[in-house]
């Protein structure tokens, strides 16, 4: 695995693609280029950019080190239930405090290690197959290819924004009113380099929120991101007074979780609608929320 490197941009490069350039000098493929750019992990003048972005002289670019290889990762039973499954594609329910690949300090139990044995395939080879990402703690449903061919047609699905998807959060307070459009662009936080943010001159990111139940100190709401952006559902909520129960990084209250019982953030990936990568066959997918979410939901309607 190679290390962490940074790039300046010379006048010769100049007017480049971000991810050709980081193509051609780090060395690695165009799609790996342009998955550390749809991840927030490639950063430019230490903000996250577009793989569109036309480069100017003096510009760093710094590349994160490689993850292992698919050949290195070892395959390992892990607590991920199947919801649907063909020859083309997966749709798992991740677990809540699953890692989904490899990184410093989780080197092996992670989603890729199960998709090893699951056969998850395409695109990058340190992920195989996985198409969109859920973080650690979120739990719900996730799309996986199982050929280069699938996989290439749901990310390309995926960029255009015709996958939909819907997740269930329990969030702090109550919003003025039943439905909110949240249209405010994220990018890296200019204070904590490790958390996102709504900053000018961020990337578009545009999510849509209904409440469902209302109750004393909180709200169940639905979250739909038009975008993909990295803690999107997450940072919207908090950007509008209302982070999700649980969030330790973008919440407020940092009682209310223990009170109800609630040991992550309480964001479930709960429902899935695409279209079928080789037979155009839409497919709609609900999971129920976990046990203990549910646990939590009957304390907050209590409460």
């Amino acid at each position: 695995m190679s290390d962490a490197i940074d790039l300046m941009v010379s006048e010769r490069d100049a007017g480049q693609r971000l991810d050709a350039f980081v193509s051609r000098a780090a060395g690695m493929s165009r799609a790996r280029a342009a998955r550390l750019i749809a991840d927030g992990a490639l950063l430019v003048d230490d903000s996250p950019a577009s793989k569109s972005l036309r480069l100017e002289p003096g510009m760093r670019v710094h590349v994160p080190g490689d993850e292992p290889a698919a050949e290195g990762l070892e395959p390992e039973d892990l607590p991920v239930r199947v919801v649907y499954q063909d020859d083309a594609l997966l749709v798992l329910s991740k677990p809540a405090g699953l890692v989904v690949h490899p990184a410093p300090g989780h080197p092996a139990g992670t989603l890729a290690n199960a998709l090893v044995r699951l056969g998850g395939a395409g695109g990058d080879p340190g992920r195989p197959g996985i198409v969109h990402r859920l973080d650690a703690g979120t739990s719900g449903l996730m799309i996986v290819a199982r050929s280069e061919e699938a996989f290439a047609v749901l990310a390309t699905a995926m960029a255009a924004r015709e996958i939909s998807r819907t997740y269930l959060a329990l969030v702090e307070g109550q919003p003025d009113t039943d439905t909110l459009t949240i249209d405010a662009p994220i990018g890296r936080s200019p204070r904590h380099r490790k958390k996102m943010a709504v900053v000018a001159g961020g990337k578009e990111a545009l999510t849509r929120v209904t409440v469902l139940e209302r109750h004393p100190r909180t709200a169940l709401v639905e979250a739909k991101p038009h975008t993909g952006r990295t803690h999107q559902i997450r940072v919207h909520l908090a950007a509008a007074g209302h982070p999700v129960v649980g969030d330790a990084v973008y919440g407020r209250d940092r009682k209310l979780a223990g009170a109800l019982g609630l040991e992550r953030p309480f964001l479930h990936a709960a429902r899935l609608s695409f279209s079928h990568p080789m037979t155009g066959a839409v497919i709609e997918l609900e999971d129920p929320l976990p046990a203990d979410l549910d646990a939590v939901l009957a304390r907050a309607r209590a409460d």
